[in-house]
């Protein structure tokens, strides 16, 4: 006799599994009862009892199919207990068939739920696309992205990449992937801005640039009067969509509206889209926008920030005395602060501007506590790198500059300031190499050729440092410091007129309050004419013009430092000689 292992009832040994619960049957000793079968009741007639060959049988019939030759139909007991046979022999595969299938679709949507839901650490914004048929309108989409990567870089553990670094896409078909490998991130978001009438239109999409998957998408339609609280929205979603979870503290971070005024709003977009186009012209309409925004909100510290950044540079880009530019800027850059203490971009602002006013140890100071409150803003970083190496203090300025690099590495400008540290360190090699990546990479920023061209004059290729600074002049619309460069370069090649000629240039740029005493002053010395140099340094000095701390490491006023006056002109200025 076989004895059930689970139930301890006795079978014939023909049997191999349980009919009660499918257990496997093993040899044991024999009982004289007849076995009870699960299938059965007791009170059932004796003739539907099937026989142990029945049994036999219908083991045999669940292997075998019925057809010609097969055994005869099973009677409805037999079929009866073969279904109770079968089921019961197969429970315990099928049970763990089950087990099995479930552990695998429970991982497998696991998996997927645990991969989408892992936080992205890293993401690129692009730049808007405007599809609204009108170049006027260009402002809102550039403006709504900026807007968007300010308040995603108020969370923490997210790098956001910074404007310049996703801007160098704009109007370019670039595949997702490639631009995750170029920037580094593990996500970029992508949106198309549509205006009609007072109407807004904007589609978002998020994208796993390994998997190249769509993680989520969103359309909003809004009226325009409704911008403010549409960018705190968006805000709010896709920081959801990057975290598993905000708290309070961040949410409340990245939602933040700098002003309630959407009119105020649109005025401020309008002023960064003119500041980022660094002309002249441009700076002036980013003035009038800005004032208009803070017209409209006194408290709109933002807007403030912006009046002072204009105001820092209208110096170096139109001409205006520093004693002009320089108490505007400060009292803006104060008021911002005034109104928002956490903000790090005026301290930035005021640190240029005390270079500007030869006040060394305030600048210092300006440009730490920019970096306390914003350790990820490169411009701060950019700036005081500037002012280190004009200081003399080199290695302090390449340890900034790479910073600098590091969270924007692909400013163009942060790019050139790195070839000018490069170039005063005499890595003239590594110079060259660094900016024909850069025009490579941007073959139309002018300023990429100019430094170019004085690494080649530094190592004697005098034909191509020419070319290449009259490049420089071409796309830089003939700009006052790359005209100097160029004079210096005919000068020292030996074309004596073309050098002359670019002097007169600049004094006609000088009178109009478009150029600075110090780019005259570099082609006089590359002429030789050093008496002529100082003259113009010292009417430079006379204006305190912000820019005359360049000649510490400028190469075109190189031959000058050996002279007194030069070392003179350095102690009145409080300069280490």
């Amino acid at each position: 006799m076989k004895r059930c292992s689970e139930c301890s009832r006795d079978y014939d040994n023909t049997m191999m599994f349980c009919l009660d619960d499918g257990a496997e049957l093993l040899y044991g000793p024999a009982s004289m009862d007849e076995p009870q079968t699960a299938i059965l009741h007791s009170n059932e007639s004796k003739d539907k009892v099937a026989t142990r060959d029945q049994i036999s049988r219908t083991d045999q019939s669940a292997v075998f199919p019925r057809g010609a030759g097969a055994e005869p139909q099973a009677s409805f007991c037999e079929k009866s207990e073969r279904h109770s046979f079968t089921a019961n022999r197969a429970a315990k595969p099928l049970i763990v068939a089950a087990v099995a299938v479930a552990v695998l679709v429970g991982g497998f949507f696991g998996y997927r739920y645990m991969s989408q839901a892992k936080q992205i650490e890293s993401i690129a914004v692009m730049p808007f696309v405007n599809e609204s048929g009108n170049a006027d309108f260009e402002y809102l989409s550039d403006g709504m992205t900026e807007t968007l990567i300010r308040s995603l870089s108020q969370l923490a553990n997210l790098q956001v990449k910074p404007r310049s670094s996703v801007f160098r896409y704009k109007g370019k078909e670039t595949d997702a992937k490639t631009i995750g490998n170029e920037l580094n991130v593990q996500a970029i978001l992508n949106g198309r801005v549509v205006q009609r009438g007072d109407r807004l239109t904007l589609d978002l999409e998020l994208i796993d640039v390994q998997k190249d998957l769509v993680l989520w998408s969103e359309q909003y339609n809004r009226k325009q009067t409704d911008l403010v609280s549409l960018q705190s929205e968006i805000a709010r979603d896709v920081s959801t969509k990057l975290k598993a979870k905000l708290s309070g503290a961040e949410e409340t971070k990245v939602t933040k509206a700098a002003t309630a005024d959407p009119e105020a709003y649109q005025a401020y977009l309008k002023g960064r889209y003119y500041w980022t186009r660094r002309t002249a012209e441009n700076l002036k309409k980013a003035i009038e926008q800005f004032k208009i925004a803070t017209d409209r909100d006194p408290n709109y510290a933002l807007s403030y920030a912006g009046l002072a950044e204009c105001y820092a540079l209208l110096n170096e880009y139109s001409g205006v005395p520093v004693t002009e530019t320089a108490p505007q800027a400060k009292a803006y850059a104060e008021r911002a602060i005034a109104l928002d203490g956490s903000l790090g971009e005026p301290h930035a602002t005021l640190g240029a501007v005390n270079i500007q006013l030869w006040q060394w140890d305030e600048a210092e100071r300006e440009f730490k506590r920019a970096i306390e409150l914003n350790p990820n803003y490169a411009t701060a970083y950019h700036w005081y790198a500037v002012a280190l190496l004009s200081l003399g203090r080199k290695e302090e300025s390449l340890a900034m500059i790479q910073r600098a690099h590091e969270l924007d590495p692909m400013s163009s400008i942060i790019t050139i300031t790195i070839s000018w540290v490069q170039l005063s360190r005499n890595n003239h090699q590594a110079s060259i190499e660094n900016l024909l990546k850069l025009i490579e990479l941007d073959p139309n920023f002018g300023f990429a050729y100019d430094n170019l061209a004085l690494a080649y004059l530094k190592t004697g290729r005098g034909a191509e440092a020419v070319a290449a600074f009259e490049k420089a002049a071409q796309l830089t619309n003939r700009y006052s410091l790359v005209l100097g460069h160029l004079g210096y370069g005919y000068a020292v090649t030996g074309k004596r007129d073309q050098a002359l000629a670019v002097i007169k240039e600049i004094e006609e740029k000088y009178f109009r309050k478009q150029a600075h005493g110090k780019d005259v002053a570099a082609v006089h010395a590359g002429l030789g004419d050093k008496d002529k140099a100082f003259e113009w340094l010292e009417k430079d000095f006379q204006n305190r013009d912000g820019l005359l701390l360049e000649l510490t490491v400028s190469i075109p006023h190189e031959s000058l430092r050996d002279d007194a006056r030069y070392k003179d002109l350095l102690k009145r200025m409080g300069l280490p000689e």
